[in-house]
């Protein structure tokens, strides 16, 4: 007789910085039950995303984990998911999985009925009032049209908006909203089959709200402000006034941003205390020990960072998410500093349950990490985010190249000596052999990723040879003509 396949759980937060869980380095804040799943599993400390093609990174971000496609490779910046993209709850419902989504789904209606069998408080969007959230029932026939009309900001203006949804649970707090609805499901479940659990928050996102007894956990006063704060942006790459950048004003203050940070810390403290029910409730069935649990963001968040507030940049605050998986399979107590990305666990998961992986993945399995966490899966990563930044980073370095109309700028820095990217060494005695090494393997990882093909790749290398062309007597010699990563004169 066949083992029964394990059960999935994945977690998702939404903006929750990879430096944000308790048991993992950071003694501010207090996540007691996220620190369970980092002594029952294996965190991994490294994990990426590979930046975003829209100033909602999330968007991206969630359809590369749920297709474990490439950034290049997905449709409309992962606002849709094509059916020839096959999701992880589409997989898993061909090899005898029930599969639940809740809460979250920012990739289309289409994508999400095929992906799920049941759902409960469903949200088709990207961020929203946490105590008022639209959200839909499941529906077996896949239909979700019903709409509601909503005015956002009724005290300023009579502009209302129509969303998908069937009804607002008013003044539930959007995280207990959706872990009310996971509870009922694990404590009603009575299936043979194995189920996969998706449970897609919206908090840490702003805006900060939280029930009163967590808005008050943290005094502003007593946080720490970041040394690599700045009251102005460090580079100004023309997203100073974009989304996320306007939730504070400039110059930053340093009593601000702490506030901000407080109120981060809640937020986080929060939706900790909600997962620590959905484990108890998994224990308390007798099903925590046959369970996979998956615990990530979908991309990180600067609070005061080089002078900036959000995800809409390649630095580490930005593109490092927590990572951290438990369950059949996985050894406990385990820290791995191996290089992920998001878009690797769909893969990591067919293996760890026993399932083929469907042709259309891109990622990269880690399981070999769970049996040696030395294992190199990933030597470097390409990063992009629209067509103003590209990026690499390998296991010491990484090497920025900001390219716009009006910005030309490449920053190198050092991780090992300069974990917050303070100092650039870029043109730097000692550094420019890094940097011309550097150079080529991102041409190298441009034409692997298919970068050129998508419309901000193609803006953005375009522009970036404007420059180079403009600095290079003969521009055949250009260094930075596709497929010609080899020239001598790259980085020079």
């Amino acid at each position: 007789m066949a083992l029964k396949k394990p059960n999935v759980l994945i977690l998702l937060t939404d903006d929750q910085r990879f430096d944000t869980i308790h048991g993992l380095g950071n003694k501010t804040i207090e996540t007691p039950n996220l620190d369970r799943l980092v002594e029952r599993g294996t965190s991994f400390t490294h994990a990426h995303i590979p930046g975003g093609t829209a100033g909602a990174v999330c968007m991206p971000s969630r359809a590369m984990l749920h297709t474990g496609r490439t950034l290049f490779h997905l449709k409309d910046k992962g606002q849709q998911i094509p059916p020839e993209h096959i999701t992880l709850g589409e997989q898993l419902q061909k090899e005898g999985y029930n599969c639940c989504g809740i809460g979250k789904w920012h990739n289309g209606t289409d994508s999400y009925a095929r992906s799920f069998n049941d759902g409960e408080n469903i949200f088709f969007g990207g961020m929203w009032d946490h105590w008022n959230v639209p959200v839909n029932d499941y529906s077996p026939e896949g239909r979700y049209d019903s709409t509601i009309n909503y005015t956002p900001s009724f005290t300023t203006s009579n502009d209302s908006v129509v969303v998908r949804a069937q009804k607002i649970n008013a003044g539930q707090h959007s995280t207990e909203l959706f872990s009310g609805s996971a509870l009922r499901y694990i404590e009603d479940y009575n299936d043979d089959k194995p189920f996969f659990l998706y449970v897609s928050y919206l908090a840490p996102h702003d805006p900060r709200t939280m029930p009163e007894r967590f808005r008050t956990m943290y005094r502003p006063e007593d946080m720490e402000l970041p040394a690599n704060f700045s009251a102005m942006p460090v580079v100004n790459y023309g997203w100073s006034e974009g989304r996320d950048e306007s939730l504070e004003s400039y110059p930053r203050s340093p009593e601000r941003i702490k506030q901000h940070i407080a109120d981060y810390y809640a937020m986080i403290s929060h939706l900790d205390w909600n997962v620590g029910l959905l484990l108890d409730a998994l224990e308390t069935k007798g099903l925590l020990k046959d369970t996979i649990i998956v615990l990530s963001g979908d991309n990180g968040l600067a609070i005061g960072q080089h002078g900036l507030m959000g995800k809409q940049n390649l630095y580490e605050h930005s593109i490092r998410v927590p990572l951290l998986i438990s369950g059949p399979g996985v050894p406990a107590g385990v820290r791995c500093a191996q290089y992920v990305y998001l878009l690797d666990i769909y893969p990591t998961l067919c293996d760890l349950c026993g399932v083929p992986v469907p042709h259309s993945v891109e990622g990269k399995s880690f399981a070999p990490l769970l049996k040696n966490p030395n294992a190199v899966i990933r030597e470097d990563l390409y990063l992009a985010f629209q067509s103003r930044i590209r990026g690499i980073k390998d296991k010491r370095y990484k090497l920025l190249e900001y390219r716009t109309e009006h910005v030309k700028l490449t920053q190198l820095f050092d991780l090992e000596l300069d974990p917050l990217e303070m100092n650039n060494f870029f043109d730097v005695d000692g550094y420019r052999e890094i940097s011309h090494r550097l150079r080529i393997r991102l041409l190298q990882l441009r034409d692997e990723w298919e970068d050129e093909a998508h419309p901000t790749g193609k803006h953005f290398w375009d522009v970036y040879r404007a420059y180079e062309d403009a600095l290079t007597p003969n521009p055949e010699r250009s260094p930075n003509r596709k497929n010609v990563a080899g020239q001598a004169g790259v980085g020079k």
